[in-house]
């Protein structure tokens, strides 16, 4: 079985992480996102894997290569102007089989799941059932069979969101042809879909058991609680005598932990760290490589990028750190409002509802903070963004302008 994975957008949504890799090169669990889905779907039984790449190609191209590093075979085709998926889907045309399994980069299912549909005879869509359905594309659906996909809609038909993963046949590509543009400017592959079904085609609809989608900066913290309690750790590093792993820790080659440190587990670190001493790491964290964590700082449920330094006397919770940033000394950041409420968050020009009770900065590649710097919760920081000592960070924060 062949799978065409699209993972040619930047992810607007999830600014400014995106500023220089693509959304599916994201860390999740320790690693790029799109090597889970590598892993998993090779797991069920897919051989050949075709990436439609666009935007920063080339931290994909240099991760993966032709595949046989990761046990499989993969090509690439180049989308130009990212028009939409089924504008995806069409560029891969020429190298699609007959039939083959179509991924969307940014969200992950468990391997049962991708097993069944790599099996099943026909067409196939998946779902899964969602609290809130108007933010999804919806699957209508009757005895088991796709009747229609409604687009984000006030009054959704059901609770089936689209998981983003088809099983389809060359038909696709005679009905995509044919497609309109959108009301959002792009060539939709759900589009495709209901052009099949009004021209009698059979889909299935499969609700799957597990969906990790990552579409805004803050559910890279849930994708790592689901996804490091399936991780292997092992430790490749050097723990000093008087520093204490507790339950399921993961220490790269060249990492150093310093005495007094005490990390409690789920948490990955990654190579050429420099973790403690007398630091307190906490579960789901994720740290990249070469990552300094200096004296007496507390790490807590977050992803902690490659090459960034967080100080002594730092404390940083629940938030997502870019790569090559370094907090000065005493940076405090602050995850939990005063009045308990909700947290707002700032995504593609507007504040969001993120629904979460704990959420600390969401920080771009290369910012430098000030010492004593204070930072409130679900402050998103620009790339490039330098602090003054003692400064406090509030809100939407730019090299340009504050909000």
């Amino acid at each position: 079985m062949q799978a065409i994975v699209l993972a040619a957008g930047e992810g607007s949504r999830m600014r400014p992480l995106t500023s220089s890799r693509p959304k599916v090169m994201l860390p999740a669990g320790g690693k790029p996102f799109l090597e889970h889905m590598v892993k998993r779907a090779s797991n069920a039984g897919i051989t050949e894997f075709i990436f439609v790449v666009g935007y920063r190609l080339e931290s994909i191209t240099e991760r993966f290569e032709d595949g046989s590093d990761f046990g499989t075979k993969i090509e690439y085709v180049v989308q130009k102007e990212q028009l939409g998926t089924g504008h995806a889907l069409m560029v891969a045309e020429e190298m699609a089989k007959d039939r083959f399994l179509v991924l969307n980069g940014d969200v992950l299912t468990d391997e049962s799941s991708l097993k069944w549909m790599v099996g099943t005879d026909g067409l196939a869509v998946a779902a899964k059932r969602v609290p809130d359905p108007s933010r999804y594309g919806v699957f209508e659906v009757e005895r088991g069979e796709l009747k229609s996909v409604k687009e984000k809609s006030r009054s959704p038909p059901s609770d089936l969101a689209n998981a983003g993963i088809y099983l389809l046949n060359e038909k696709i590509f005679d009905v995509l042809r044919d497609v309109p543009v959108s009301e959002r400017g792009e060539y939709e592959l759900t589009d495709g879909l209901n052009a099949l079904v009004s021209r009698g085609e059979e889909i299935r609809v499969a609700e799957i058991e597990e969906w990790i989608e990552i579409g805004r900066p803050w559910d890279l913290l849930n994708a790592n609680e689901k996804l490091l309690s399936s991780e292997q750790y092992s430790v490749l590093g050097d723990v000093e005598p008087n520093a204490t792993l507790s339950g399921r820790v993961s220490v790269g080659v060249g990492t150093r932990i310093r005495s007094g440190s005490y990390i409690e587990g789920p948490v990955v670190i990654g190579e050429n760290c420099d973790i403690g001493p007398n630091c307190f790491i906490r579960p789901y964290t994720c740290i990249g490589d070469n990552v300094r964590i200096g004296n007496a700082v507390e790490i807590k449920n977050s992803t902690i990028m490659e090459n960034t330094n967080v100080a002594h006397l730092s404390y940083v919770g629940d938030s997502v750190i870019g790569s090559n940033c370094n907090f000065g000394a005493g940076t405090i950041v602050a995850n939990l409002r005063h009045d308990r409420g909700d947290i707002q968050s700032y995504i593609r020009g507007e504040w969001v509802k993120t629904a979460r009770h704990k959420l600390g900065v969401i920080m771009g590649d290369d910012v430098k903070t000030g010492i004593n710097t204070s930072i409130y919760p679900g402050t998103v920081i620009g790339s490039g963004y330098r602090s003054e000592p003692g400064e406090v960070l509030r809100g939407r924060v730019t090299t340009e302008r504050r909000k």
